[in-house]
């Protein structure tokens, strides 16, 4: 099949979590024998230039470059109406001149977009099928933010979380499947009852890349990874090192604690002013610095879908202590596969007991590391997908 294949942020490299889904799902589809030509935006000459080994995954490529000042500026344009400013932020002309270009000189087999805020560029295209894959339901993390943010912050978080929400609902309705990344973000697509066929598939974890080396851990540590200018990821390391760490060092005066991510805020990097608490900014591999410690927390108090930092740590070996929300997107079972806490209490003995126990610490190595093989894989994951764009392109047919 000839796809045409719309995301927000240009899946290449694929090193952070908008990336990834879509550029595992362009290289399976290419495997595949499919033609996808692919089209998405740059928000900086240096990705730009980043972008072009796409070119090894897909038949085309074509890139929209943006000024981040200027799509900002139209975020802020947008504030008062009823369009999100989410859609403002995803557009672009010339992006949206070479798709008409495309689809007015290629006969496309199917339109493929994820992200709800790029479905814009063919959300009037009617003889193609056209499949939706939400990820998330970007609206619930706008209206979480509120419980966050200061006023009138909070105000600006629920209305673009309210517009977010009914531009959702009127998109399901123009697409012939909708899909999401977990069976919860399943239910609220399907609680809006304008959905014409929806479905889910996991993201997965690239289990080779993300393996266990022999590495030598130190008892004594504690790592975090994200993009340290995200700002559930902000919010959340905050917290930890704060209320939980000091808890940890009673017991465990030595604990180190590398939170690894590019782009740390001002507020992350005073973080380095307390005792053990090492804020790396940007890595070529986040790798070496999560195998050498004992286990990886993810905290989030704001999480939807799948958390693949939880994935990663898990296929590499390093036990998980996460926050149930974040734990919500993934196929594991809590105290079996990975552990899960609520307060500052439970956080810091479940750490603990992970730093003092080698045995215990294997445990949740090995059954992490396993239930990641068997229910993360891309390629199980992929083969979903590839069965539900098949039906979707059938049914399509079948109906014209």
């Amino acid at each position: 099949m000839k796809i045409l294949y719309i995301c927000h942020r240009f899946p290449y490299p694929p090193k952070r979590g908008g990336k990834i889904r879509p550029f595992n799902m362009i290289k399976y589809l290419s495997q595949q024998g499919h033609q996808v030509w692919v089209a998405s935006l740059a928000r900086s000459q240096q990705e730009f230039d980043e972008c072009s080994g796409i070119k090894d995954y897909c038949h085309q490529y074509t890139i929209g470059l943006v000024n981040d000042a200027v799509q900002w500026s139209r975020m802020i344009i947008n504030l008062p109406t009823p369009t999100p400013s989410s859609l403002a932020y995803f557009f672009s002309r010339k992006l949206k001149k070479q798709i008409n270009t495309w689809l007015s000189e290629e006969s496309f087999d199917l339109i493929f977009v994820h992200c709800s805020s790029v479905a814009q560029y063919v959300e009037h295209v009617r003889h193609i099928p056209k499949i939706l894959d939400y990820g998330d339901m970007d609206s619930q993390k706008w209206l979480t933010y509120r419980s966050f943010k200061p006023f009138p912050f909070n105000l600006g978080y629920w209305w673009e979380g309210k517009k977010m929400k009914f531009s959702e609902k009127n998109l399901a309705r123009k697409f012939d499947l909708t899909t999401c990344t977990t069976k919860a973000e399943l239910d609220t697509l399907n609680s809006y009852g304008t959905a014409l066929k929806t479905d889910w598939f996991p993201n997965g974890v690239d289990a080779d890349f993300f393996q266990p080396d022999g590495t030598v851990y130190d008892p004594h540590s504690i790592s975090f990874i994200g993009r340290m200018d995200y700002f559930p990821n902000q919010q959340c390391m905050l917290e930890f090192c704060h209320q939980i760490l000091p808890l940890i060092q009673e017991k465990i005066p030595d604990t180190k604690l590398y939170i690894v991510g590019a782009e740390p805020s001002k507020k992350i990097k005073s973080l380095e002013k307390i005792n053990g608490v090492v804020v790396t900014g940007s890595v070529k591999d986040v790798r070496p610095y999560i195998l050498r410690t004992a286990a990886m927390v993810a905290p989030l108090n704001i999480a939807r879908g799948t958390q693949n930092k939880i994935l990663e740590a898990m296929a590499m070996g390093v036990p998980v202590v996460s926050s149930k929300l974040a734990a919500g997107g993934i196929d594991a079972i809590p105290d079996e596969h990975f552990l899960t806490a609520d307060t500052p209490e439970e956080y810091a003995q479940k750490l603990i007991n992970l730093m003092e126990s080698a045995p215990l610490r294997e445990k949740y190595a090995k059954a992490g590391r396993e239930r990641m093989l068997t229910n993360h894989a891309w390629q199980k994951s992929m083969k979903k997908m590839e069965s539900l764009v098949l039906n979707c392109v059938n049914n399509k047919q079948q109906s014209i």
